[in-house]
């Protein structure tokens, strides 16, 4: 009986010492090193943080395939739902608004296909400076005397100094670039209110356009909505199959809201969701349009 047992405890210890070396070796003395390992490896929150960095290298190098080829690599199976899920999680967090802008202006170009290049026009003379000379230039010139004055042993001449003159210099700078984002601070008007009575649409919806002086939609614009029940953020871009600077958010029944555009602080009181009539006598809940654009 003893020798049964011990013939069976023997393989049992020598499995689990062996177990506990094996362990011991790759954990301690030679544990696994990741090198160059592609990004498809990486967590979910560093692949969102890898999203954040790539988003920020183009809005800075405006290269729109390196964008793509760098948001391949974490092999998802729908990049651009992925880049716009992650900029809707950041409006819930308390991260930077930046990142929210910066995730939204490259998924609205992934949309698009069109890179968002800041415009760059030539440079013209913008200041005319007068430089003086430092020395006079003498020169002589011969007078030719008249017949009267002739005498024949000397020939008059006259000598003639030049004063200093100014010489025109042109100094060159390059105009300001223009962007396509609008700079902090520039006000947005409201130039359009209008109330939407479509049965086929969300009962309540309020839908924004944002626009800049050239009439072109702006993403990543953020849009504050405070009532009774709370405050909402909201960014435009997020759905580029309307629009580039569309944003939209659903009321409720007989709440008033205030509208709050971050850019240039524009704001909009007593907001409310109308009610619409439909050919049959019967109401039901309609939605608004806001357009705002920049003067």
């Amino acid at each position: 009986m003893k020798t049964l047992l011990r013939n069976f405890l023997l393989p049992v210890f020598a499995l689990l010492i062996g177990c506990g070396v094996g362990l011991a070796y790759s954990w301690l003395i030679a544990p696994v090193e990741y090198v160059d390992a592609s990004p498809s490896l990486l967590r979910d929150d560093f692949k969102d943080q890898y999203r954040i960095v790539i988003a920020a290298s183009y809005a800075s190098s405006h290269d729109l395939a390196r964008a793509r080829a760098r948001l391949e690599l974490l092999s998802a199976t729908d990049p651009l739902g992925e880049l716009n899920a992650q900029a809707q999680r950041t409006v819930g967090s308390s991260e930077s608004a930046a990142n929210v802008q910066l995730l939204a202006q490259l998924a609205t170009d992934l949309q698009k296909g069109i890179v968002s290049v800041p415009l760059t026009s030539t440079p013209f003379a913008t200041k005319i400076k007068p430089t003086v000379a430092t020395s006079s230039t003498k020169s002589i010139i011969t007078q030719t005397p008249t017949p009267e004055s002739i005498e024949p042993t000397s020939t008059p001449t006259a000598e003639l100094i030049q004063t200093p003159f100014a010489i025109l210099a042109f100094t060159l700078t390059p105009r300001p670039t223009f962007t396509a984002i609008p700079d902090s601070g520039t006000p947005f008007i409201l130039i359009g209110q209008d109330t939407v009575c479509d049965p086929t649409i969300e009962p309540g919806l309020l839908q924004f356009t944002l626009i800049d002086s050239r009439r072109k939609q702006i993403a990543g614009i953020e849009i504050i909505i405070t009532s009774t029940e709370g405050e909402d953020h909201l960014f435009t871009g997020f759905k580029p199959e309307v629009g580039n600077g569309y944003a939209d958010f659903v009321m409720q029944e007989n709440i008033s809201y205030s509208i709050r555009v971050i850019e240039g602080g524009t704001f909009v009181n007593n907001i409310s969701a109308p009610t619409c009539t439909d050919p049959n006598g019967k109401t039901y809940l309609g939605g608004l349009s806001l357009a705002f654009q920049q003067p």
